[in-house]
């Protein structure tokens, strides 16, 4: 028999033969054109190669094999355990390895085998989960730059929470349309973390006015973020929020300055335990007795009672169409409410701390706005 000749052969024969010989039987192995007692002998020779001293063999295997599904599967298997570089062929191409031969690989591999497993052209949610899990960094990125790995919500939990801090991965994440809304939350807050720890900053405001910075900055991004958080995924970031200890009254009292009003809905049937219908058509509708319980219910202090129902009314107005106002306006009512407008006497003293809080969101959006008209007119 011709493969009896091979094995025979395979002995005395130089690597560059082995290796040509080796890529011939394989490609004649898948092809089905031997015959069932030649395709045995061959598969044996195939097995028997994978303990070539030459490492070009077993990568010419690897090469001729790995995308078939008729090749041996105790040679995927062995190859898929050599050296990374051959490795990497069959772990990136079989389809013969399941999710399970993907995921205990992952755990066991060395940094290049979990990037090549990420790097999958199908990456199930399962071997997504054990990458974010146990993987490198680098492993994490090739996963995200992978347009074909399907990631479930709490993989991209686990990577931010792993390597958040790390830029690379953190722009990755945030450049993902897939990333939810609280790990975008998450990822926010480890960049001001950063900024606000880095020499330039200390240097240049010093760690006190910096660390106010950054949280004003972080503050302004979370009002954006909810934005560009889909109301599915209200629930999810409020109770990050909520877990992170941010939904204060001063980020309420912004939220809604903003009008922020879907979001301050979700934030309400959280905090109170309150259908989120209930609540919607409370704040479309509601008198404000029956806003003002809702609030109590939800621990919102009764000193800003009055401000946020100012605002409401005043959103209610501009989505009826019976006015036309922005935050600019709203924030300026929201003091008048206050008796803090230039003019009036003055805040109560324990309005004081709220007052000075709306008065800080308007002048940021009367700074806003005049930075939006001069780019507006310079465009011009």
């Amino acid at each position: 028999m011709v493969i009896n000749y091979f094995i025979r052969w395979i002995d005395t024969a130089r690597v560059s033969e082995r290796v040509a010989g080796a890529a011939a039987l394989a490609r004649a192995y898948v092809s089905r054109e031997l015959p069932f007692e030649e395709r045995c002998a061959a598969e044996a020779a195939l097995t028997f190669l994978l303990d070539d001293p030459s490492a070009k063999v077993r990568h010419a295997l690897a090469e001729a094999l790995a995308m078939h599904r008729l090749a041996p599967l105790q040679i995927i298997h062995a190859l898929a355990s050599d050296q990374d570089e051959i490795a990497d062929l069959v772990l990136k191409r079989s389809p013969l390895l399941t999710d399970g031969d993907l995921i205990d690989r992952v755990a066991v591999g060395t940094e290049g085998v979990q990037r090549s497993i990420a790097g999958r052209a199908l990456v199930s949610k399962s071997v997504s989960a054990a990458v974010a899990e146990v993987g490198c960094a680098e492993a994490c990125l090739t996963l995200l730059a992978n347009d074909g790995a399907d990631i479930a919500s709490l993989s991209f939990r686990r990577m931010a929470e792993r390597f958040g801090a790390m830029p690379k991965l953190r722009e990755a994440m945030l450049a993902d349309r897939r990333l939810p809304a609280d790990c975008r939350h998450v990822l926010l807050v480890k960049l001001s973390a950063a900024l606000k720890d880095a020499p330039l900053v200390v240097a240049l405001m010093g760690r006190t006015r910096g660390e106010r910075v950054m949280r004003e900055a972080c503050v302004r991004a979370s009002l954006t973020l909810i934005d560009r958080t889909r109301p599915d995924e209200h629930a999810a970031l409020v109770e990050h929020l909520r877990l992170a200890g941010e939904l204060t009254t001063a980020f309420i009292v912004r939220m809604v300055a903003h009008g922020k009003i879907d979001f301050f809905a979700s934030v309400l049937g959280v905090l109170a335990g309150r259908e989120a219908a209930r609540v919607q058509a409370l704040l479309a509708g509601g008198r404000d007795l029956a806003l003002s319980a809702l609030f109590r219910g939800a621990g919102l202090p009764e000193s800003a009672h009055g401000v946020i129902l100012r605002a409401l009314g005043i959103w209610r107005d501009v989505a009826n169409g019976r006015r036309v106002a922005g935050a600019q306006e709203v924030s300026w009512l929201m003091l008048k409410e206050l008796n803090a407008c230039p003019g009036q006497s003055g805040p109560a003293a324990r309005h004081a701390e709220l007052a000075g809080l709306v008065r800080a969101i308007h002048l940021e959006v009367l700074r806003e706005n005049a930075r939006d008209h001069a780019l507006a007119i310079a465009a011009a």
